[in-house]
C-alpha cells in the first residue's frame, strides 16, 4: 500500500503524457519480476522489499480505469468499469486458493516435491511462479493492446449532458487548465471513493474477528470454515451482480442516484449486525450471509460509480492523473484502516 501510494500520481501523469499501453506493460513486467523474487525471499527484509517494489512500480491501477472508459463507448462505461471491479472480486477468490493449494508443496505433495528439492528451500516459490507465468502470458498479449490516449480526439462528442458532474466536455480549455485538486466534481467523487474503501477495509478486517469471537463476548461463534463460506458466497455473488445487474441499475437510476442509494443502504446495513448475536442457527447463518452479501454489493456499487464519476469529471488527457490521485489517497486510507478499526 505504501509503495503504491507514493507513486500512483506519478504513474498517472506519465500515462497522460506517453500513453496507457507503456505504463500497463511496465507494470506487468515489474509484477512478473518482483513476484518471482518474492517467492525466492529467504529473509524477512527481502520479502518486505519486494512487496514494497511491487507497489512502487504498480502503475496500472489508475491507468486501467482510464483505459476502460476510453476503450468503451459512453453507453458502455458502466459495464466496462464493472468488469474492472469484478476482476478484483475474482482475484479475491482465485488468489488465496492458488496460494493455499501450492504454498509449501513439499509438505502437501511430498511425492511430487521431495523435501530436498528446490521448492523445499523456497516453500512459497511455486504459487509465485504460477502467477508469474500468468503475467508473462498477459505481457505477450499486450502486443495487440490498442493505445487509447488520443483515439477519441477526432471523434464527434455524443450525448453531451447538461450536468457537469455527470459529464465534462473533453475539449473544455478551462477544465483542462484548472488544477485537479480544485476540480470539485472530481474531488467529491474521490472523497466518496476513499471513504468507501476505508470503510470496506475496516469491515474486512473486523468481520472475521467478530464472527469467530464467542457469543458471550458479542461475537457469532462462527468457525473459520463458516467465515470462509460467507466470503466465498459473497465473492461469487458480487461477480454475478457486477456483470449482469449493476449496469441495468445505472441505466435506470443514473450514476449519481445509484451511488447515493448504495451508500445510504450500506450505512444502514451496519446497524443490523449487532442484533444478529441474538439469533440462533440456522437463522443466524442466513442473516449474516444476506447482510454480508448486501454490504459488499453496496460497496462495489459505490466504488464503480465513483470510477465513472472520476473519469467523466476530467478531460481525457487528465484521466490517468485523476485516477492516480484517487489511488494514492485510497492506498493511504487502506493502510491506516486496519489499525484504526482495531483500535476502535
Amino acid at each position: 500500500m505504501l509503495g503504491r501510494a507514493l507513486t500512483s500520481i506519478l504513474w498517472g501523469i506519465l500515462a497522460d503524457q506517453i500513453g496507457r499501453k507503456p505504463i500497463i506493460v511496465v507494470t506487468i513486467f515489474s509484477m512478473l519480476v518482483f513476484n518471482t523474487l518474492f517467492g525466492l525471499s529467504v529473509r524477512y527484509w527481502m520479502a518486505i522489499a519486494t512487496r514494497f517494489l511491487l507497489g512502487f512500480l504498480h502503475g496500472s491501477l489508475g491507468t486501467l480505469r482510464a483505459y476502460a472508459v476510453e476503450v468503451c463507448r459512453p453507453e458502455h462505461h458502466a459495464i466496462g468499469l464493472s468488469i474492472v471491479s469484478t476482476s478484483w472480486a475474482v482475484a479475491l477468490i482465485i488468489g488465496p486458493a492458488i496460494g493455499g493449494y501450492l504454498a509449501q508443496p513439499t509438505e502437501k505433495y511430498p511425492k511430487l516435491f521431495p523435501a530436498n528439492s528446490f521448492f523445499g528451500r523456497f516453500p512459497y516459490l511455486l504459487p509465485c511462479l504460477c502467477m508469474s507465468v500468468f503475467y508473462f502470458v498477459i505481457l505477450i498479449s499486450c502486443i495487440w493492446l490498442p493505445e487509447t490516449l488520443h483515439m477519441h480526439r477526432l471523434e464527434k462528442k455524443e450525448d453531451q449532458s447538461t450536468n457537469s458532474f455527470e459529464f465534462v466536455n473533453e475539449h473544455s480549455t478551462s477544465t483542462t487548465t484548472k488544477s485537479l485538486f480544485r476540480n470539485w466534481p472530481l474531488m467529491s467523487s474521490i472523497t466518496l471513493f476513499c471513504i468507501t474503501c476505508f470503510d470496506d477495509m475496516a469491515y474486512s478486517e473486523i468481520f472475521p474477528l467478530w464472527a469467530e469471537s464467542n457469543k458471550k463476548f458479542g461475537g457469532l461463534s462462527f468457525s473459520t470454515e463458516d467465515v470462509g463460506n460467507v466470503l466465498v458466497v459473497t465473492g461469487a455473488s458480487i461477480l454475478l451482480y457486477q456483470t449482469f445487474i449493476y449496469p441495468r441499475f445505472v441505466q435506470v437510476l443514473g450514476v449519481i442516484n445509484t451511488s447515493r442509494v448504495a451508500a445510504i443502504l450500506s450505512t444502514l446495513l451496519l446497524i443490523t449486525y449487532p442484533p444478529m448475536t441474538n439469533l440462533s442457527r440456522p437463522w443466524l447463518y442466513y442473516a449474516v450471509n444476506i447482510a454480508s452479501l448486501l454490504k459488499n454489493i453496496c460497496v462495489a456499487t459505490v466504488v464503480t460509480c465513483s470510477f465513472i464519476l472520476q473519469n467523466n469529471s476530467v478531460p481525457q488527457d487528465q484521466r490517468a492523473t485523476a485516477n492516480g490521485i484517487a489511488t494514492t489517497l485510497m492506498s493511504f486510507g487502506k493502510a491506516i484502516a486496519p489499525a484504526g478499526a482495531g483500535i476502535m
